[in-house]
Parts: C-alpha cells; structure tokens; sequence
C-alpha cells in the first residue's frame, strides 16, 4: 500500500469513526432506536454531502450551510424526522426540499421507493450529482414543493424539509391511507413546530403538534 493508499484509508476511517460516534450520542442518547434508521446513518456518509470546506464539520450537531442559502440539517432532527413517519421496507415515500440529497439516500437505505422535491434548479443538479457518486438512482424532480408530485402518488411517507405556513392540501391529498407525513410549521417569525399527520381515510387526517424547530421556509414557485 502506497503513502496515497494509506491517506484515503486514514481519511475514511476518521469519517467511519466520526459516524459511529453522531450515532452513539446525538441520536442514540436522545432516544432514537429503530434499528434501521440507525444502519441508515451508518451507511450514508454525510461529509459526501457538504461542501469540501464544511467537511470537518459534517459529523457536529448542527445543520450546514450547502449553499443558495439552504443547509442540510441537524442529524438528530433528520433521524426524529425519519421516526415519525415510520419508513418500512416495502414503502413509497417523498421528500420535499430535497436540498443535497442526504435525507433522500438515509430514506433509500431503508424503503423501495423515494422521490425528492426541490424548487432551486442549481441543488436539484448538485443532488443528482451527490447521489449518483455514491451509487443511489433517485428520481429527484424540480418543482414546485408545496404541491409534491401527484403522478408518483400515493406515499407512505412524507417528509418536508422545509417550514410552510399552513400544511399543503396537496401534500396531504397525496398520503396513502394510513400515510404519515411529517412538516415544519411556522406560526409566527422564528417559531416553528414539527407537525405530524396521518391520513385515516379518504378525507380524514390525525394531526399532532410535536418538537419546536428551526428551518429554511418552504416557497411555492421554483428557480
């Protein structure tokens, strides 16, 4: 093995360990235990998806800046997130705001189908990039979030990544029966609340009010 050789694997292996370590103690202590989520965040490499000069952060508890103003977000609320619309392996599920792509691989390493959403035509390129590097074939559209993509409908899941002031009659027509859907709502400037709901049947939803959090808006249009 040559010097080269031996940097790359000293570099992978101080990323393997740095995972292994957001895993222990930003969602492991604070209560997230589905076993495949957990494999998810071992297996998808967040640096991959952060600009180079962010690379040494990529592991720390905070959300990063990815560029256009948007940022890839805290890993404890993404696996939260996960949680709540409990992804199964047969599922169909949709992110909206897809941003660089890191939420749609942790969705892809546990159910069949995922389908990304972004309205920003640059970070629809920068995730099809991010994603076919590291051997994922997603289908990532660029449109208009609020109204998520009705032809690929329904979803077991939803997931926006992205704080609406009122949940989108779009999104919640395009749950299965018994589909959750999981959305940053923002009341008032600077409070938001994660809202969770599930759709009981044909007209019929469960909402629930969970974690105050703190996200990018969600803007109708695309760029």
């Amino acid at each position: 093995m040559n010097n080269y050789q031996k940097g790359a694997r000293s570099v992978r292996e101080k990323y393997r360990q740095a995972r292994e370590e957001m895993i222990e103690n930003q969602l492991k202590r604070r209560g997230i235990d589905d076993g495949k989520i957990l494999e998810a965040f071992r297996q998808v490499p967040r640096h991959e998806f952060v600009p180079e000069k962010n690379r040494h952060k990529a592991y720390r508890d905070h959300p990063l800046p990815i560029g256009e103003e948007q940022t890839i977000s805290q890993p404890y609320i993404v696996a939260y997130m996960m949680e709540k619309i409990k992804p199964e392996g047969d599922n169909r599920l949709l992110e909206v705001g897809s941003g660089c792509g890191y939420v749609l691989a942790l969705l892809a390493e546990i159910a069949a189908e995922v389908y990304g959403v972004e309205r920003r035509s640059s970070l629809v390129e920068m995730s099809r990039k991010n994603l076919k590097d590291l051997g994922y074939d997603l289908e990532i559209k660029h449109g208009d979030g609020t109204r998520g993509w009705s032809e690929k409908s329904p979803f077991d899941g939803i997931i926006v990544s992205a704080a609406a002031g009122k949940i989108p009659d779009h999104l919640k027509k395009q749950l299965a029966i018994g589909g959750r859907m999981i959305i940053p709502i923002s009341r008032k400037v600077f409070q938001q609340q994660l809202v969770l709901v599930k759709r009981t049947g044909g007209g019929r939803y469960d909402t629930r009010k969970l974690n105050p959090v703190r996200f990018v808006p969600l803007l109708e249009g695309k760029e």
